[in-house]
């Protein structure tokens, strides 16, 4: 059974309660890595800045960036293993199976490569395959 890296829990830990939820459940399954949970203020600018996210974290808030209003990360990044970012046939089947899990557990994400969640992944305008991010509507109250 895979499991997840030193580093890979560190970052996991910096996510939502309902994050953790759904990827101690994947990992089960599915060999994966976590990239990112939280990020400074610094790194939403710098990832703006690099083309790798459309919010800037100054105007817009990512949901990576944390404050005291939201304390831990409502966004992961996270890829499956084996690691090929060409593939984005095994990006949607690896994504697939995520929001499957988050399904069955009532929670509702969001993928970077469908991001209107219509399941129509050709309309997608900026993919960001590493991406899941809670659907705000969903967060439980804890």
């Amino acid at each position: 059974m895979p499991n997840f890296s030193t580093s890979s829990k560190q970052r996991l830990a910096t996510c939502h309660p309902d994050l953790q939820k759904v990827f101690n459940e994947v990992i089960k399954y599915i060999d994966c890595a976590i990239l990112e949970g939280a990020r400074s203020d610094f790194d939403q600018q710098k990832a703006f800045k690099a083309g790798n996210s459309k919010v800037d974290g100054i105007k817009i808030r990512g949901k990576h960036q944390v404050d005291a209003k939201n304390p831990l990360s409502r966004a992961i990044d996270i890829v499956p293993h084996p690691l090929n970012w060409r593939d984005r046939e095994r990006f949607s089947y690896f994504a697939g199976f995520v929001l499957g899990i988050a399904t069955s557990m009532n929670i509702k994400l969001r993928w970077g490569g469908d991001w209107d969640c219509d399941n129509d992944l050709s309309d997608n305008n900026f993919d960001d395959l590493p991406h899941f991010e809670i659907i705000e509507s969903s967060l439980k109250t804890k």
